[in-house]
């Protein structure tokens, strides 16, 4: 079966995938100065927790590792739930509380936003809507600068929620900045020129697939696994490292892609080198995304990463995973601008 993609067309997708570089600038512009306000917010708060759901949660996951790591702040992803439908009581007057939406409307969420509020704590909102209820709520909404957003799988305001995140973890820190967030920007522009084709098609003629990330970069893998699900319509499952270390590594027999996004730097970079050796021996292939050269030698395919520090890679470590999903969808022939049964803005019961 021929699984090329169709070489005239062009999706929306793939457009608002490009369209990413100047995305993230306009964000850190429209963005960084907003960093003495956070801080005054956070004066007197201990710790934050973060509200979402989705893509949004994956950007969570990032934003949490980000803030104990980098900014030295305790930090948690809170269950809309415990607000929505248990209305649990919480002492929250030492809390900050991050409420991430793209749309700003999920009921959900500026509900949980609002009961945050009513607990005590203080709150911002991270949302590409200005004017959305979720911004208009918070104490300090960070409206990211994606623009309009047509596709239905979130690229362009997942990224830029990422560098929303980047730049509240920074303003918490004590730290200066440097360069890293400066350097984002270019990072994506030239990871818009990986050759993916290879990886599409593995993962187009591949039935059994995971994903799997650590650290830093654990919301980048399961972003990456939740897009293959929803854009492609393929059951993938995401796990941390760890997680994969323990009962699911049972699974992994021949047969299977694995997809593992490893950093290029720090305490995770190379026991992601050992996890590709020991899927090898249990008989599995493995895709790899980012990484460490020693990294890259090891996988049967490999996308390159950024060139960044850690802290900021998962910004643009996504992007291969986005152009490789996008071209794999098309090999299925399927339309990955409108996924089956989905629609742009998700609502739950509450």
């Amino acid at each position: 079966m021929d699984t090329s993609p169709p070489a005239a067309l062009t999706t929306q997708m793939a457009s608002e995938i490009a369209e990413q570089p100047a995305a993230a600038r306009r964000t850190l512009d429209a963005l960084l100065p907003e960093q003495p306000r956070l801080r005054e917010l956070a004066a007197g708060r201990r710790r934050v927790l973060l509200v979402a759901r989705g893509s949004s949660d994956n950007a969570a996951i990032y934003g949490r590792y980000l803030l104990e790591v980098a900014a030295g702040v305790p930090a948690g992803l809170a269950a809309p739930s415990v607000a929505t439908h248990y209305g649990a009581r919480l002492d929250l007057s030492d809390t900050m509380v991050i409420s991430v939406s793209q749309s700003g409307a999920t009921a959900e969420i500026v509900e949980t936003q609002e009961w945050a509020r009513a607990c005590g704590a203080a709150t911002v909102g991270v949302t590409n809507v200005e004017g959305s209820p979720l911004a208009d709520a918070a104490d300090v909404a960070l409206v990211t600068r994606a623009g309009p957003e047509l596709a239905v799988p979130a690229t362009k305001s997942y990224l830029t929620q990422l560098v929303a995140l980047a730049v509240l973890a920074d303003a918490l820190g004590e730290a200066p900045r440097g360069d890293a967030l400066d350097r984002v920007p270019a990072a994506v522009e030239e990871l818009l020129h990986t050759d993916v084709g290879a990886a599409a098609e593995a993962l187009a003629t591949t039935d059994r697939v995971v994903v799997s990330g650590r650290g830093l970069l654990l919301g980048t893998a399961l972003e990456t696994a939740l897009k293959m699900e929803e854009t492609c319509l393929r059951p993938v499952r995401g796990y941390s490292y760890a997680d994969l270390r323990h009962g699911p590594i049972s699974v992994v027999s021949e047969g299977l892609l694995a997809v593992l996004v490893g950093a290029a730097e720090g305490p995770l970079a190379e026991p992601m080198v050992d996890l590709v050796r020991d899927l090898h021996d249990r008989g599995a292939r493995v895709l790899g995304l980012g990484g460490t050269s020693d990294f890259a030698d090891e996988c049967d395919l490999h996308l390159a990463g950024p060139d960044l520090p850690e802290t900021v890679e998962p910004i643009a470590s996504i992007v291969p995973a986005q152009l490789m999903i996008e071209q794999m969808a098309r090999r299925l022939a399927l339309d990955p601008d409108n996924p089956r049964g989905l629609k742009k803005v998700t609502q739950t019961d509450r």
